[in-house]
């Protein structure tokens, strides 16, 4: 069975990171679009007003505006639903964040399907295949919140705009401490396994760590890879885990396309050719039902990634 959920969800250590730094740092500057609640942002505005910007409901503008502010040096972070931002905003994220290249920082809040009964409006489930194509962007799906105040103190001073996406309600503590490396850019080893690798990014990683234990108790010994960056890629984690293990299932919160699964096949059908399952979301709009339920659905629980892995080992 799967871990308590921490109290803290992802968004909150996020903006509480954020906050913290922002005290010492002038130069941090928090953008939202009417999602001050959302995304958890209420203190951060009630305490900084002057380094806090409201555009409204209006994602297009608040990349614009993020934009020129970070052209004059400004460390600005956006924070609103990852979906609005990576569809209804994407032309000015491409334009003037990733073609501009102005290190931008967009908190996607309540991506994948974290808004599950609001339908497909709500879901995020094609921004990495979109971003991943836009020269010089960066990707990040934390997978707790020890991981997302990592991530946070790493981006305030990062050259480079980036989208981080997490969801909506609190996840398990993937890292039982703050003891951990973490480098933005590189996988992050969870278990030592040779009979296959399960790699996941953002909420899947959990789920694949304890599908391990499952697989354990079988007998079966999998490495477990957190890859909470989608781009840059760690492609040497990959050609490793190719190599050593023969076997690859993937785990994404996120459509079976241009995600996590195709970015790995598309390195080992290249390199490594190996045996391997893509675990997401098919070619289809998403079940009406709970976050829960969704990932049981489609197999990205801990019982489909169990049972997709003793398939593959056969």
């Amino acid at each position: 069975m799967m871990k308590e959920a921490n109290k803290i969800p992802c968004r909150k250590s996020f903006t509480d990171t954020l906050l913290r730094l922002a005290q010492t740092d002038k130069e941090i500057i928090a953008v939202t679009s009417d999602a001050s609640g959302s995304a958890t942002l209420t203190d951060f505005g009630k305490t900084l007003p002057e380094q806090f910007v409201e555009v409204g409901i209006a994602e297009q503008n608040a990349v614009g505006i993020a934009a020129g502010m970070a052209s004059t040096g400004k460390k600005v972070f956006i924070f609103g639903p990852a979906c609005f931002y990576v569809a209804r905003a994407l032309e000015q994220v491409k334009v003037d964040m990733a073609y501009s290249q102005m290190p931008v920082k967009i908190l996607g809040v309540s991506g994948g399907v974290a808004y599950s009964q609001l339908g497909a409006t709500h879901h995020s489930l094609h921004d990495i295949a979109v971003l991943r194509t836009f020269p010089g962007m960066e990707i990040y799906l934390p997978c707790d919140v020890r991981q997302t105040r990592k991530l946070v103190e790493r981006l305030v001073d990062h050259p480079h705009p980036a989208y981080i996406r997490v969801g909506r309600n609190a996840v398990p503590d993937v890292y039982e401490s703050d003891d951990f490396d973490f480098e933005l850019g590189k996988a992050t080893q969870l278990k030592e396994g040779n009979d296959l690798t399960l790699i996941g990014t953002g909420e899947t990683v959990a789920h694949c760590l304890e599908a391990s234990r499952m697989l354990e108790a079988k007998g079966i010994h999998a490495r477990v890879l957190d890859m909470h960056t989608l781009k840059p890629f760690d492609k040497e984690a990959v050609l490793k885990a190719a190599r050593e293990t023969g076997r690859i299932l993937t785990v994404e919160e996120h459509s079976i396309f241009g995600g996590l699964g195709a970015s790995v096949a598309e390195i080992t059908a290249q390199e490594c050719p190996v045996r391997m399952k893509i675990l997401g979301i098919p070619d289809e709009n998403v079940i009406h039902a709970s976050p829960q339920e969704v990932f049981h659905h489609y197999g990205i629980d801990w019982q489909g990634i169990f049972e997709a892995s003793m398939e593959l080992v056969k």
